[in-house]
């Protein structure tokens, strides 16, 4: 198979003929062997029923239907697992992106041997203070962070070898930075495509503002787990240790200290009078509990275990 079509969605019951129309228009076209793959994350509308009879007509039609939301990340995650394509691309449901920018980064993975393709909506026709600027900004931040040279990080429209999508684990709301963690995972041919953005022609988007903040949060995790992610210990033991010998030493400096003038006749306060005393005593306890969390991290890192993320209620096309 040429390509799988990778759909998360949330309330999209307008476009979702549509879309599918302009999918197959595209592929038959390109004579492409193909599947198309909508995640409904609990959707409340009809968009589930619409799924199920756009398969029930159409073979290259698969869905998967959560039984709640659960987020796009596990959208994603959960049709990266059924996806079968030589080249997997992923998409939004609500027509901003164009199935017509399909062929070209289908070419860009099996001709120019990129490993993923990420578009780059360069002119956009969202709000430019609720999402143009914030997401310069977001983008900016990433790119710092991350050494990645992308534009456009949170583009939905990209395009994976299959071997990439079956080696990188989303989770949580990691669907932004599956650039990095295909970097992470040792994918290192990663390019970017100047691709077309529509304005939204049905309903309103489904992300607030919460999604710059939780973007950025998820930035510095990705940045810790890029670093420290499979050795915990090498941050938080390092800190711990040098907390502790500070303090160590500074309680070993006062003591020694308060020894020399009981020694020698001089006066002398209690230790316990003494502020820096109390200082080099929480400098220690936290350096011990900064040992103790490289510890318990290094412990979790080696028992932990797959956890169900996301429960599947049905499924629509698919074979045993």
């Amino acid at each position: 198979m040429n390509i799988s079509v990778v759909i998360p969605l949330l309330n999209e019951e307008e476009s979702l003929q549509e879309l599918y129309d302009w999918i197959a228009k595209v592929m038959h076209a390109n004579n492409y062997s193909y599947e198309v793959i909508f995640i409904d994350d609990g959707s409340t509308d009809t968009s589930w029923e619409i799924i199920q009879k756009l398969s029930e007509k159409h073979s290259e039609v698969k869905g998967i239907h959560f039984l709640q939301n659960y987020g796009k990340s596990q959208a994603l995650h959960a049709g990266f697992k059924k996806a079968l394509g030589e080249v997997v691309i992923t998409m939004d449901a609500d027509l901003q992106d164009s199935p017509d920018e399909i062929p070209e980064l289908y070419n860009l993975i099996t001709e120019k041997g990129f490993d993923l393709v990420s578009g780059w909506k360069k002119k956009r026709y969202d709000s430019v203070i609720a999402k143009n600027i914030p997401s310069k900004l977001f983008n900016w931040a990433a790119r710092r962070t991350s050494g990645l040279k992308l534009h456009d990080f949170n583009c939905g429209l990209k395009a994976y070898k299959n071997s990439v999508i079956k080696n990188v684990d989303v989770f949580g709301e990691m669907h932004r930075y599956i650039p990095v963690l295909a970097k992470n995972a040792g994918f290192s041919n990663i390019g970017e495509k100047v691709v077309l953005h529509q304005a939204r022609k049905y309903g309103k988007t489904k992300f607030g503002y919460d999604r710059f903040i939780n973007g950025f949060l998820d930035l510095i995790t990705i940045w810790f787990l890029s670093k420290f992610g499979k050795r915990p210990m090498h941050l938080f033991g390092a800190l711990g240790v040098l907390m502790f010998m500070i303090g160590f030493s500074a309680a070993g400096y006062i003591g020694i200290t308060k020894l020399y003038k009981l020694a020698n006749d001089l006066p002398a306060i209690l230790v316990t009078n003494n502020p820096w005393f109390y200082i080099s005593l929480t400098t220690m306890v936290i350096g011990t509990q900064f040992f103790l969390a490289g510890f318990l991290g290094e412990i979790i890192l080696r028992s932990k275990r797959d956890k169900e993320r996301y429960k599947i209620s049905e499924t629509t096309n698919f074979n045993a």
